[in-house]
Formats: structure tokens, sequence, C-alpha cells
């Protein structure tokens, strides 16, 4: 697996989600209905900004105590997180029926940012969003609650399944309003630069409508026929290079 240098990372965070997941698809490597979380995933902080990190998993639950193990396990996943490539994001399932209690708040917060934790994705609960926005920590969750209920860890350095997505511990996320798309490792190192040609694929299309927008013109069936075409054209072709 090639890690990524932070330049690297940082530059993947010029480009959005809906980039991303279309610069991937020039690679053939995944199907296009793969690879990303369902409907749901909300966030609920630091929302002008994008978040990309490898992953560190664990499951919780909160209906009920978690047992004399609780404190051992909770130390486990934290020096799971302590040893995780930087930047990490936990990723966290959450194992009840329903979700009742948050595993998030200010204190995991700022416990996860001192050991390099960028953020959090979970189909469970999270809340304190106030002191946690302030602080730059991403909060991306399911639910809002409340009540932290009995929360605890139940297992972590596993694979867990958050919103249809399969994270195993170290994968590469990307994450930003529109939702989280996983990155495969064999690609990472050109995405960048695939990000910035699924970007110009766009032009043909965009730029004559652009321009009869501010014309106040209104394209006819041949122009938008052959501006979608010489899209897909430019899309094939840069799909052909990678």
């Amino acid at each position: 697996m090639a890690l990524l240098s932070k330049e690297q990372l940082e530059e993947l965070k010029q480009f959005d989600a809906p980039t991303v997941c279309n610069a991937i698809e020039f690679f053939n490597i995944r199907p296009r209905t793969a690879g990303f979380m369902n409907a749901g995933m909300t966030q609920r902080t630091c929302k002008s900004q994008r978040m990309v990190g490898y992953a560190v998993t664990a499951k919780v639950s909160a209906l009920h105590p978690g047992g004399v193990a609780e404190l051992d396990q909770l130390m486990a996943y934290y020096a799971a997180a302590r040893e995780m490539y930087d930047p990490t994001i936990a990723v966290i399932q959450d194992v009840d029926s329903y979700p009742i209690g948050s595993f998030w708040g200010e204190v995991q917060a700022t416990v996860h940012q001192s050991l390099g934790v960028v953020g959090t994705i979970t189909q469970g609960g999270v809340r304190d969003l106030e002191p946690v926005d302030k602080m730059g920590f991403s909060f991306f969750s399911t639910h809002l609650l409340v009540s932290h209920g009995y929360t605890h860890v139940v297992e972590s350095g596993c694979s867990v399944e958050v919103c249809g997505l399969t994270v195993q511990p170290g994968n590469l996320l990307f994450a930003d309003c529109h939702g989280v798309v996983e990155i495969p490792h064999e690609i990472a190192p050109r995405l960048a630069e695939a990000c910035r040609r699924a970007e110009e694929a766009e032009l043909p299309m965009l730029e004559p409508c652009r321009t009869a927008i501010r014309d106040g013109y209104k394209p006819n069936d041949k122009e938008l026929h052959e501006w979608r075409l010489a899209m897909i054209q430019k899309r094939q072709g840069f799909e052909k290079s990678f």
C-alpha cells in the first residue's frame, strides 16, 4: 500500500466528492454503484471543509453497560488510533438496533484530535456540535443524539459497515457535504491528476451552456447533442489514458 504524502492529501482536498467519484471511474476498477456511502451520512461540523485520511475502525454500543472489559477495549481502540497513519479518520459502526447513545462529543473529539484523528464518520450519533466545530474536528453522522447512554467500544481494528460501505482499517477515505468515498490505494497517487481531467472533461458541455446563459440564448437540440457528445468523447479519451 502506497501512503500519500501530506502534500498529496492536501492536493486532493482541492476537489469535491463528486469530482473524486468521477475521477475514480477513469480507472475502471469497480462498478460505478460501489465505493461510496449511501444516503443518510450528514456533515455536522466544519461544513466548509473537506476531509481525507486513513480509517481507524470500531464498533460501539450504548443500550447496555459494557462490563468489566469496557476500559480495556477503549484503550485498545485508542492504541489503534494512535498507530494509524496520519491524518486519521475514525469510522464507527453503532451496532445497536437503533442509535440511542452518542460515542461522540467534546471529550472524545478532543482525545481523538490529540491522537492525530481529524474527524469521524459514524453510523450512529454525535453531540456537542458547537464546541467540536470550534475545535475544527469533523463530525459526519447519521444521527444527532443528546445522551451518551452506556456507550462503549465493542470491537476495534475490525471491518465495519457504515451506510452500505464496508471499511477496513487503513482504507483511504474522502468526505465532504456530498458524502463519503473510498479511494482505492492502487490509484491514490494518480487521483489528483484524474480529478483535474474529470473537471476538464465537463467543459465541452459547461462552457457553451454558460455562454448561452450569459447571452440569454436557449440552445437547440442539435447544439446540446453536439456538446454532450463532445463531453462523452473527452471523458472516454481520459479514461483510456489512465
